[in-house]
């Protein structure tokens, strides 16, 4: 049995990349603008109803995060195509990626899962991750999922991040001790 290798609290996020639908080369884990951490959501793909609407309900948390001073970003396994038919469905004006490959993906240490036919995707893709970068480059916060139908509530996660980010809470990266 193979296992898959998780990311940890404290961990140095990976070096990543991945394009955006304007051509550019995106960096994970590397906030833009003022913000200086950043979260990426890691989704399944145009495939998934849940994904479009956590995409969208995100964009109701954007300033939120904002105000935490964490930049939002998301990525897929998707193809520029596909992204360009999911933009359809999107209304959000936070920065969205496609293209993760499968060794980014196993490198996230998200779940990976094959599609159930072809009318659902073309590919294998990641199940819902998310990781909170600091500014040392260190994964912060780490959520990631089996499933489509766990994530974090978006409302909490942007009041966590900002009590976190609040320095007269000294509030360290939990989860760090191994075992």
């Amino acid at each position: 049995m193979a296992y898959s290798q998780k990311l940890k609290a404290g961990d140095t996020f990976p070096a990543l990349t991945a394009t955006l639908l304007d051509g550019s080369t995106v960096k994970l884990g590397e906030p833009q603008g003022d913000a200086t951490w950043q979260a990426v959501f890691v989704y399944r793909g145009k495939h998934c109803p849940l994904c479009t609407r956590y995409l969208n309900d995100l964009e109701n948390y954007k300033q939120a995060f904002a105000d935490a001073g964490v930049d939002i970003l998301a990525v897929s396994a998707d193809s520029k195509e596909q992204l360009e038919m999911h933009s359809e469905k999107l209304n959000i004006s936070f920065p969205i990626a496609y293209g993760l490959t499968e060794e980014q993906m196993k490198e996230l240490g998200v779940y990976i899962s094959l599609p159930r036919s072809e009318q659902e995707t073309d590919h294998n893709f990641a199940e819902p991750g998310l990781y909170v970068v600091n500014e040392k480059g260190q994964l912060h916060v780490v959520d990631i999922s089996n499933n489509p139908f766990v994530r974090p509530e978006l409302g909490a996660l942007a009041n966590g991040l900002n009590w976190i980010r609040n320095p007269d809470n000294n509030y360290p990266i939990r989860g760090t001790l191994d075992y």
